[in-house]
């Protein structure tokens, strides 16, 4: 417990002093927030605060627990407005930081939870809803950040959890008392787990009966006994080590990955929001990752970052005017706003479950990801193509404030007479940061695989499909039907009451 969180500064202090088990390159790290390599992705965490003062509208919200404001990554979305400001302000904490700010995960695990648990309480006369609203309450009483761990090392992948030779391959109970639940398993490349607070431990995919152990939910404090964290290493990560500013690239912001051991963690029952309900666990998953796929209009907001940096380069080079570079700055345009179209959309198409919680379009946030998949490499290729070879060959920082070669570098790598060959490398640096280095990781990488690889989004796409009533507009218009024929989508899904409706 602590005063309630408002500034980044505040964030910073609150990660101060605390035990956690974190390992990187062999060794415990005693100090993870002064830690070279882990400072960025704390720095990135704390834009979201630090956003949310000059940026109150964008980036706070009134809690209904507390009557007072608090980070909109810890909000309930009870309207379109809401799902809609969530995506202006991920673009935008994607322009201030160039890298991922590690708060999507949380938000959006908290807004699903929110409505699964009032269902389940529906049907079996829990109290998971309750229980999951209290917790809010304190989430919000001190402005914490909340992490999610969904994605488990799954082992062998063509078996489900309870056939696996090693249970600890899925998160599952291995004990329980009148109190609550033991946990042990781990979750894999979890992103911003130590710069939370909190973390909403879920299952991570459909479950029958016979996994009913693995149908666990619950919120656990990051520094809880039993936890062990190994960070995750990534592309050009011991630049941080070196003390420059410039080979890093992005000196000040970056991402952060780390595995997730549990060993005998224990959840106390008021912190349990799904406790054997396997039947739920599809529900739950579904509808965060109907969250978190259209989340990634994060990605537009870096991209912006790189789109800009690929126009400095080239104006650096003394070609901005050339009709090959502005058709290139056109196309990498028109892929990013692609992105931000898809997701924003999804969030427009919101609609109320029976908890009040609004939830996105599905179909729309699927391919909102599903262009994430692919558009950043596109993208990421087009700025190394304006950036040149020079990006990838760059003399070191060192050799730049050499006595001797230093003044050589200076000269042999000037372009336009009016930009410091330093401010050129520095260009140059934060284009390989993003398409190679550190921050790629969560521009390319991520972009691939998190929120699920492109297999999953395209399962999903072809549920929404709604084959049966396309075909069945075309053997009217053919004339194979009659007119009136033609029945409506709420009579197949709900789909047309959902999505064509007027608002009021």
């Amino acid at each position: 417990m602590g005063e309630k969180i408002v500034t980044g500064q505040d964030y910073i202090d609150s990660l101060k002093g605390r035990d956690l088990q974190v390992y990187l390159f062999g060794e415990r790290v005693e100090d993870i927030v002064n830690h070279p390599i882990m400072r960025p992705s704390i720095n990135a965490v704390a834009e979201t605060y630090d956003l949310g003062v000059t940026a109150p509208e964008l980036a706070t919200v009134i809690s209904p627990f507390t009557g007072e404001s608090v980070s909109r990554f810890l909000g309930i979305c009870t309207s379109t407005d809401d799902l809609v400001l969530q995506n202006k302000m991920q673009r935008k904490l994607g322009q201030n930081t160039g890298t991922c700010f590690q708060r999507c995960v949380g938000m959006d695990a908290s807004n699903a939870l929110y409505s699964v648990t009032f269902e389940m309480d529906e049907k079996y006369g829990s109290d998971y809803h309750d229980r999951f609203k209290q917790f809010l309450t304190e989430m919000h009483t001190y402005n914490y950040v909340v992490g999610g761990a969904m994605t488990d090392v799954k082992g062998d992948r063509s078996k489900a959890p309870h056939e696996q030779s090693d249970q600890d391959l899925f998160v599952h109970i291995v004990d329980k008392d009148e109190q609550g639940v033991y946990i042990s398993g781990a979750k894999a490349h979890q992103t911003g787990c130590i710069n939370s607070h909190w973390m909403l431990v879920m299952p991570t995919m459909r479950l029958s009966e016979a996994d009913k152990s693995f149908a666990i939910v619950g919120a656990v404090p990051v520094d809880a006994e039993g936890i062990t964290y190994i960070y995750g290493r990534q592309s050009c990560d011991l630049r941080a080590m070196e003390g420059g500013h410039i080979d890093t690239g992005n000196n000040l912001y970056g991402g952060q990955e780390a595995m997730v051991i549990f060993d005998r963690v224990f959840i106390p029952n008021e912190l349990i929001f799904m406790n054997g309900e396997y039947d739920f666990a599809a529900m739950l998953v579904e509808r965060f990752t109907a969250y978190h796929r259209r989340s990634y209009v994060c990605k537009s907001g870096v991209g912006d970052v790189l789109i800009g940096a690929a126009a400095s380069i080239a104006e650096m080079n003394g070609v901005p005017k050339a009709s090959h570079i502005k058709d290139k700055l056109v196309e990498m345009t028109h892929l990013n706003e692609t992105i931000y179209a898809t997701g924003i959309a999804s969030s427009y198409q919101g609609y109320p479950t029976d908890s009040g919680c609004f939830l996105c379009d599905d179909m729309i946030s699927n391919v909102c990801k599903h262009h994430v998949t692919k558009l950043p490499y596109e993208i990421a290729r087009l700025s190394q193509d304006l950036a040149g070879g020079i990006m990838v060959t760059l003399p070191s920082e060192k050799d730049l404030n050499h006595p001797k070669i230093g003044a050589l570098i200076k000269k042999y790598l000037k372009a336009k007479d009016d930009v410091s060959t330093e401010d050129r490398i520095k260009m140059l640096r934060l284009i390989e940061n993003m398409t190679l280095g550190r921050n790629a990781v969560g521009y390319l990488t991520e972009s691939m695989h998190g929120a699920g690889s492109p297999q999953a989004q395209r399962i999903q796409i072809g549920r929404a499909m709604q084959l049966e009533y396309k075909k069945r507009l075309s053997k009217v218009l053919s004339g194979i039907e009659p007119e009136d024929s033609r029945v409506a989508l709420d009579e197949l899904t709900g789909y047309f009451a959902r999505v064509f409706s007027i608002p009021k």
